[in-house]
């Protein structure tokens, strides 16, 4: 049995999970909190890999240890064997992922440090979307500034839609060259994909992860002139606008809280702000199906995905009304039906199927790692 050590490591955190890929599921996971702080799970990050060692036991087989790293710019287009010149790369690229890229950086230099007889390779959340065209990726500013400093659309949470782009394949019987799919990953950070044969041709995450719709604490799409339009009238510095954008906006800059489950309760209680905001995050996801669609010249399927697609049965059925003159609709029984199971929730016969897809990017980098290592 061939195990993959799926590593996730943030700044003070590490989650992993131990995964035999072809059962596809998790033999051990757990997580580590408050590295290097005072009372923590561990001193540092090479500390914190010895501690999660000793509780996979010596008995754990190890073939491969898969790395989540969020940004892989340009570079890689897929799963890579992490050697000196792959960290250096990803190091390089932490400009443009400041609070994610480093932050992997230590889980894997503290993975290598305390499993050196393994390979290591590194699943980048990039890199499912680097099929886009130009006509998708490149923004209209200054060609040679914007090649310069790596400015374009790159995408994110890539490793899920693919995932569940390769999995509503598998539930519909269908070849996945043959699909036209738009996957809604919502979660607090959530994304669209327009996904043609298998490959991102459209996504509406950009440079960063903060363009596109509107999520729990980022504001999604947004004028760029807004920003200096609050250097010049509220007197924010560029770093304060950018906490502004990024931790301070989308729901709870709309209603003070950040979690979907609070702002929906308040809706029901008849909140005005809450009320707005929800019909706010349910526009800008039509907006993009709207665009996908067309884009795609026809849709087979849309898929639900994440924390909020995969849990909340009132969100989905909001999100899609007012979209059965493009095939869409749901069946409410399906729809309501309390499950964790791969489903589709598309009445027979609708022009478009309508499913539920749990992600799992865990497993997909078990896959990718296992696959590329042999």
């Amino acid at each position: 049995m061939a195990l993959v050590f799926v590593v996730n490591s943030g700044s003070s955190s590490i989650k992993y999970q131990l995964i035999d890929p072809e059962a596809g599921a998790p033999e051990l996971k757990g997580s580590l909190e408050r590295i290097g702080e005072p009372g923590g799970d561990a001193a540092d990050h090479t500390e914190g890999m010895r501690v999660i060692l000793d509780r996979l036991g010596s008995g754990a087989e190890i073939a491969a240890v898969g790395h989540r790293v969020v940004h892989g710019g340009s570079r890689f287009d897929r799963a890579t064997v992490i050697d000196a010149s792959v960290e250096a790369a990803i190091e390089e690229l932490s400009s443009l992922a400041p609070l994610h890229n480093p932050a992997n950086l230590l889980g894997i230099r503290a993975a290598r440090e305390v499993l050196r007889e393994v390979p290591h390779v590194a699943v980048f959340d990039t890199a499912f979307h680097q099929t886009m065209e130009p006509a998708a990726w490149r923004y209209a500013i200054d060609r040679a500034l914007a090649d310069e400093h790596g400015i374009r659309r790159y995408g994110f949470h890539g490793t899920s839609h693919k995932y569940v782009s390769e999995r509503t394949a598998a539930v519909l019987g269908r070849p996945l060259e043959e699909l036209r799919t738009i996957i809604l990953h919502l979660g607090n950070g959530a994304s669209v994909t327009a996904v043609d044969g298998g490959r991102s041709v459209d996504t509406s995450m950009g440079l960063t992860p903060l363009q596109g719709l509107v999520m729990g604490t980022r504001s999604g799409d947004l004028d760029p002139a807004v920003v200096f339009h609050l250097e010049r009238v509220a007197g924010l510095s560029s770093s304060a606008v950018d906490e502004l954008l990024n931790k301070r906006s989308g729901l709870l800059g709309l209603t003070g809280r950040g979690d979907m489950r609070d702002v929906q309760r308040a809706a029901a209680d008849g909140e005005p702000d809450a009320v707005e905001a929800l019909a706010i995050w349910r526009h800008r996801i039509r907006h993009y199906i709207g665009a996908y669609a067309a884009l795609l010249g026809g849709v087979d399927a849309l898929v639900f995905t994440a924390g909020v697609g995969e849990n909340n049965a009132l969100l989905r059925r909001r999100a899609l009304q007012g979209l059965e003159f493009l095939g869409i609709r749901i069946d409410d029984d399906r729809n309501e039906l309390d499950s964790r199971a791969e489903r589709r929730i598309s009445p027979d016969g609708a022009g478009v199927e309508v499913l539920v897809i749990p992600t799992d990017e865990e497993l997909e980098i078990a896959r990718q790692a296992l696959a590329l290592i042999g």
